[in-house]
């Protein structure tokens, strides 16, 4: 009977399932330094996309809203005055078109084909500063998904060479010394993957956002600017 002992004890004490912080603690130095780079880069890109997410949202409300109210209101002077300062992209991009109309329209004698050529390339000016501001952040996201797993695959490697040293350390190649080893390193690489996927996809879809975006601000400036063009027959 004693012989069977110290087999059914190790099949016992054996682990039936992967445990990460088993295999983040028995790690290599190395192979922790990537792993913890990961999860901290993995943490960062979820704020980014919450954080994102409830501005867009916020964004856009904010922007059909002031719209709305934009092309409703009798009282343009009055408008602008009041609600021209919000921080709001559609609002800024008014106000630039409006201190371009003012400036091109201040003078004795008004150059209308100029007035209207510098209120367009103003408007489209703001717009895309507008947009630019938007993706600052999605820099990130791009960076993350497209170097992550590269790093993660560092790690793995960097802990399969440690697991073939520690064969020739030990003189042994059987599965039991470099199995933890090399579990420890692929580890790496899924917590690469587990950071670089949510990123593409998070990034692939806010860019969407931001251009959809740019582009309904575009169609507001171009509305705008054709009833500046308007006013300017007028002047």
């Amino acid at each position: 009977m004693t012989s069977f002992a110290f087999p059914i004890l190790a099949a016992a004490a054996a682990p039936d399932r992967l445990n990460p912080l088993t295999l983040f603690l028995e790690a290599d130095i190395v192979v922790q330094a990537v792993m913890l780079g990961l999860v901290l880069a993995s943490i960062w890109t979820w704020m980014i996309i919450v954080s994102f997410s409830a501005r867009m949202v916020s964004v856009r409300r904010k922007c059909r809203k002031y719209e709305i109210e934009f092309w409703k209101t009798d009282d343009f002077d009055r408008f602008m005055s009041e609600r021209g300062k919000r921080d709001i992209p559609s609002a800024r991009i008014a106000m630039a078109a409006v201190g371009e109309w003012r400036r091109s329209t201040s003078g004795e004698k008004i150059d209308r084909d100029g007035a209207r050529q510098r209120i367009a390339s103003t408007m489209e000016s703001q717009v895309a500063q507008e947009a630019d501001d938007l993706a600052d952040r999605l820099n990130f996201l791009a960076t993350v998904g497209s170097v992550a797993p590269f790093v993660g695959l560092f790690g793995t490697v960097w802990g399969i060479m440690n697991s073939f040293f520690q064969i020739g350390a030990q003189e042994n190649s059987s599965l039991a010394v470099v199995a933890p080893g090399i579990s420890e390193a692929l580890f790496a690489t899924a917590i690469g993957l587990f950071a670089a996927i949510p990123a593409v996809i998070a990034y692939n879809r806010f860019s969407h956002s931001v251009n959809s975006l740019e582009s309904r601000l575009q169609r507001f400036a171009d509305r705008f600017h054709s009833s500046l063009s308007r006013e300017l027959e007028l002047a």
